[in-house]
């Protein structure tokens, strides 16, 4: 038979031993009570004492009872530092985001103020500017190597027109639309520019490899005048390219030739200018050269010389001497004298001299 739930204290030994210990502790420390509220009237110092010895026995318990607090509250706290540190880093993350895009933003609008004051510089400098367009595009692995502007001939582009940057020169204009002109790069294979050495002045052709480099040839026969580093400019030779427009540098020597990479990049430019042909005739079409007279065809001997038109004797034998410029300062008639018997032309006989 179960025993029932609810029993009475005095059913069980074990409990009669919890009771009567709790009043035991109880009557103590009603005891001990009394006896130290009776000591501190009657000693109040040794009422000192005996609380000074009581709080030296409880610090240590009280000591280690903190210390259990502070190690679950720093456990706690741990925890929410965590918690909370791992939202900070992500704010933190998006603000240093949003800082660096800033940064590209404020560093390219920086370049492209660069670009546009040194744009802005040498158009005021070009007194033969045609206008100013946008490089839209250019060719860097096919061998032609191109570039495509975003004017055409509504804004006065023509063939032939040198195109360049404020660094130096692009190209030359080879097709041309109503709104679009496509320039031919200095560094393609059937690009040929004249250029002077800047160093000593030394001519020579740079003409384009294709690969982004250009070859530069010299004009003379003999030792290699270019050194590594050498700037090359327009010599303005063949009319079309302006002179002291800077074309590349020497990054190294071959034989007697020299390879160069051009100073203006189309691929850095956003902008270029498009300038007049430094000499236009010699871009413009034959049929539009001035007519130049022609000397009638010798149909026979030529007529004889006229009386008294003839070199003098002295003067035959001078190379420095030319007829044709004396024609307002002729030579003074040379005296001769007639052989014996004979009288001097233009006289009568008879006639003194």
């Amino acid at each position: 038979m179960a025993p029932p739930k609810k029993r009475r204290p005095g059913y069980s030994r074990k409990a009669q031993y919890g009771l009567f210990l709790g009043y035991v502790v109880a009557v103590a420390g009603m005891v001990v009570a009394v006896l130290l509220l009776a000591l501190s009237v009657i000693d109040p110092r040794g009422y000192q004492a005996v609380k000074g010895a009581a709080l030296d026995v409880t610090a240590p318990v009280s000591e280690g009872g903190r210390s259990i607090v502070r190690f679950f509250t720093d456990i706690g706290d741990t925890v929410s530092d965590y918690f909370r540190a791992g939202s900070q880093n992500e704010q933190l993350r998006a603000e240093l985001a949003t800082a660096q895009q800033e940064l590209v933003r404020a560093q390219a609008a920086e370049a492209e103020n660069r670009r546009l004051l040194a744009l802005l510089g040498l158009a005021r400098e070009a007194q033969d500017e045609v206008t100013v367009a946008r490089i839209v595009g250019s060719s860097f692995e096919s061998p032609r190597r191109l570039a495509t502007l975003s004017a055409g001939s509504s804004a006065g582009v023509a063939l032939g027109q040198p195109v360049r940057a404020p660094e130096g020169l692009i190209g030359r204009v080879i097709e041309t639309g109503r709104w679009a002109s496509r320039v031919l790069l200095v560094t393609d294979g059937s690009s040929s520019v004249p250029v002077r050495l800047v160093r000593d002045g030394t001519p020579a052709l740079a003409v384009g490899r294709g690969d982004g480099t250009i070859e530069l040839r010299t004009l003379e026969v003999g030792q290699n005048p270019f050194r590594g580093g050498d700037v090359l400019v327009t010599s303005g030779i063949g009319g079309i390219f302006p002179p002291n427009i800077p074309v590349a540098r020497v990054v190294r020597l071959e034989g007697d030739t020299a390879i160069a990479r051009p100073i203006a990049n189309p691929a850095r430019a956003d902008f270029a200018i498009v300038q007049r042909a430094w000499q236009p005739a010699a871009n413009a079409a034959l049929d539009a050269a001035q007519p130049q007279p022609i000397a009638p065809p010798v149909t026979g001997p030529p007529p004889p010389a006229a009386q008294g038109t003839t070199t003098p004797a002295q003067r035959q034998n001078d190379p420095r001497y030319q007829p044709a410029l004396q024609s307002g300062n002729a030579a003074p008639p040379v005296a001769t004298t007639p052989p014996q018997g004979q009288q001097p032309q233009g006289q009568q006989p008879g006639t003194p001299r």
